[in-house]
């Protein structure tokens, strides 16, 4: 992986982490890096399947993986916020 992958994959994280936090109601007691960790976590798994479904390739925006993607955000988002919270 070159170093403009890893920039992106950073940047993606970042997005897709603030949007699945947006979608959580509530406030969630969780760091930026955990947040931008999980969003990464979220556009991989979100790619693959996408990938698995065949909508992974479509012209223009790719909004069903992307709402995939956010929807692992939100997923991942809510279950850290949730095990950091019983403490």
């Amino acid at each position: 992986m070159l170093i403009d992958g890893i920039i992106t994959a950073v940047v993606v994280g970042a997005i897709l982490g603030a949007l699945g936090r947006l979608v959580i109601p509530g406030k969630q007691k969780i760091g930026c890096l955990l947040t931008v960790g999980i969003g990464i976590l979220a556009a991989l798994l979100g790619t693959a399947v996408a990938r698995a479904l065949n909508v992974a390739h479509t012209p223009g925006i790719n909004w069903i993986q992307l709402a995939i993607q956010i929807g692992f955000a939100a997923v991942g988002v809510a279950l850290v916020a949730g095990g950091t919270r019983r403490r």
